[in-house]
């Protein structure tokens, strides 16, 4: 007997959607898209029939069962649904006109009525499978698989799916931590930049909680589990992607509720013409030219396919679009709320910076034996082993001086908390928190370490310090500030006509450093999370905000924006919670792209409900005057679908 696969264990095993025998890959390609092929399966097939109705009339009839088999069958099992339902809607309305067109020996035009409809509902169906596809991506993101730890001891992996709460989990050094969880045991760091964006180490030991995301740095950590996977981030993620071809725009809704009392105000219409035209005109019922033919004409030419899908399509195919560079949206609602931003506001700490550390000062503490230059190849010696965001900024910045490491004994790591040794004439040496190394230190350094690290003016900055025998040094890193980020606001402020500006609680020294830097003239600094919130309020009453943060400290600030939009790599649940949009990737130099997408999409909304509109206005009264015949009716009106249907696709363009 097979055992059956989860869902996450598809991706995870790299196989096949199915352990199926049957489903190979060629199968698969055949079923790719398969509503589009049997639409032009179709097509040809009338194109067969219309040719041989010159020549030989019973062939023609025979391509034509095959356009109804193909096209008219499954169309008319879904009206009857939809009728067993009390549902009148326009599919209903266009498989009546189909069949009774072949009911009055009208079959080719049927027929064709019936192929450009499949058409246009199979490109639809293709612009929702798109922004579906985004879900298999993001299965790729987290591990599908953890390590349980026995009673005994022994190790085994299960699937995330299948992990209950209070399950001992083994986390190696450099392992994303698949579930949140409490450490019970092991000493290590982690980084949270899959979560916040912030790249500096954290400090992990038993009793503190570890989110899922985390990836661990320095030594193996056991994780008590705290929430299944069903409350984990990847899940919040894959639900919003669900819940943005569900959040429906104003205009959208009243469209959809405008479409039902359409149809049957539509269909009531075209049976009171049929009835009533030959007693106000000499003409007959069943004739070529009659109040049947006539009446169905009106029926194709005013039914409103083109202006039904012409909202949609649109925000289906940006939606797409956006999901394809990692930027996940809540639905057309949020791309109609980019469009009224007037203002674009940035948190600092991780948005405007990289998180990356960049080592700017390395100064003494007190009298000091060793040189600027040996502090700093012994720190370089010590960190070069090491992978993490301060070693790296030490190791590079001892690269770019060329200063040459020295050699270091008896190396130790102590997880969490730093690095140890002894150099080569048997001085201790040690770099890591400063709690950590002012341990050993003079009273009078330590203390001069402690106000150091709680001046007002190195607010902001992260603080290392290095110990050679009984000498103090301390380094200072700060974060670097992306490097698209520049012309990001030339872009936001010519081409999208936006006004930045920068909102944070670091200092004011700092934030007017930083912005000068990157053109951002309005600086609001200081801000307490209530005080943020109040500005977000008041430039929301200004006009439309879109605020940029990390999603975890900015998440009020977030909610009350017009528009929220957090960064995170996968995002944390506050991130997903707060925000309308979450950038996957960190892609900061999408911003002006997606307002750019954002207008674009409603230019071609107002150009798909133009084009519908003038479609219907011009042919339903020459179609009921008989000015149309019932062929031309059919190819105006589905060609208007297509036409609004293609334009749509225009978005899903990069």
């Amino acid at each position: 007997m097979t055992t059956p696969y989860l869902f996450d264990e598809f991706f995870a095993s790299g196989k096949e959607e199915s352990i199926s025998p049957f489903l190979t890959r060629k199968s698969k390609r055949w079923g790719r898209h398969l509503p589009l092929k049997s639409a032009f399966l179709s097509a040809l097939f009338l194109i067969l029939a219309f040719a041989f109705s010159f020549t030989n009339p019973p062939i023609s009839h025979l391509f034509l069962a095959f356009v109804f088999f193909l096209s008219g069958v499954p169309a008319l099992i879904e009206s009857i649904d939809d009728l067993k339902s009390l549902q009148i809607n326009i599919d209903v309305l266009m498989t009546v006109a189909a069949f009774v067109a072949l009911l009055i020996d009208s079959g080719l035009e049927g027929g064709l009525l019936l192929v450009l409809f499949e058409i246009s509902g199979a490109l639809e169906e293709t612009v929702s499978n798109k922004a579906l596809s985004a879900i298999h991506n993001l299965n790729h993101l987290a591990p599908k698989f953890a390590r349980v730890v026995r009673e005994d001891g022994t190790v085994y992996e299960k699937s995330v799916r299948e992990i209950e709460p209070g399950t001992p989990l083994l986390i190696k050094s450099g392992e994303i931590v698949p579930l949140d969880g409490i450490v019970k045991t092991g000493i290590s760091s982690v980084n949270l930049v899959h979560l916040t964006g912030e790249s500096i180490p954290n400090p992990k030991e038993p009793g503190d909680e570890i989110p899922a995301g985390a990836r661990n740095l320095d030594a193996a950590l056991v994780v008590e589990v705290t929430r299944t996977s069903t409350d984990s981030t990847l899940t919040r993620i894959i639900q919003l992607i669900l819940e943005a071809q569900e959040a429906k725009p104003r205009l959208q809704r009243w469209l959809d509720q405008f479409g039902k009392v359409y149809a049957t105000t539509i269909i009531t219409l075209t049976f009171l013409f049929a009835a009533l035209l030959p007693l106000i005109f000499s003409m007959s019922y069943t004739e070529p030219e009659g109040s049947i033919y006539r009446a169905l004409a009106f029926l194709i030419a005013a039914s409103p396919c083109a202006l039904i899908i012409a909202v949609p399509t649109a925000y289906l195919s940006s939606i797409s679009s956006c999901a394809k560079k990692g930027i996940l949206l809540k639905g057309g609602i949020t791309l109609d709320a980019l469009a009224s931003c007037k203002t674009v506001a940035f948190d600092k700490t991780g948005t405007l910076t990289t998180g990356d550390l960049l080592c700017t000062e390395l100064e003494p503490i007190g009298d000091s034996n060793t040189s600027e230059t040996d502090a700093l190849s012994i720190a370089a010696a010590l960190e070069r082993h090491v992978v993490h965001p301060i070693a790296t900024a030490i190791v590079r910045l001892a690269e770019e001086k060329k200063v040459p490491t020295t050699d270091i004994l008896n190396f130790k790591a102590i997880p969490g908390y730093g690095l140890e040794g002894n150099l080569e004439n048997g001085t201790p040496v040690a770099i890591g928190l400063l709690e950590h190394i002012v341990k050993n230190a003079a009273p009078d350094a330590a203390e001069t370490i402690r106000q150091a690290a709680t001046h007002p003016s190195f607010e902001g900055q992260v603080l290392s310090a290095l110990r050679v025998g009984t000498d103090l040094y301390l380094f200072r890193f700060t974060d670097q500030v992306r490097t698209e980020i520049p012309e990001l606001m030339l872009k936001i402020q010519k081409e999208n006509r936006l006004t930045p500006v920068m909102l944070t609680g670091d200092n004011e020294r700092n934030a007017q450093f930083v912005g000068k830097l990157l053109g951002i003239k309005q600086i609001l600094a200081n801000l307490r999370p209530e005080d943020k919130l109040r500005q977000v309020a008041k430039l929301v009453e200004e006009g439309g905000l879109a605020m940029i943060g990390d999603g975890v400290n900015d998440a009020p600030a977030l909610a009350r924006a017009t528009v929220g939009i957090s960064m995170g790599r996968i995002g944390s649940a506050t991130a997903v919670d707060a925000s309308d949009v979450v950038l996957l990737n960190d892609d900061l130099h999408h911003l002006s792209w997606l307002f750019s997408k954002a207008r674009l999409t409603q230019r071609i909304i107002k150009q798909n409900l133009t084009l519908a509109l003038a479609v219907i206005l011009l042919a339903t009264t020459p179609a009921l005057l008989g000015l149309v015949p019932l062929w031309v009716a059919v190819i105006l009106h589905e060609g208007g679908t297509v036409l609004v249907g293609l334009n749509s696709l225009r978005l899903l363009r990069r």
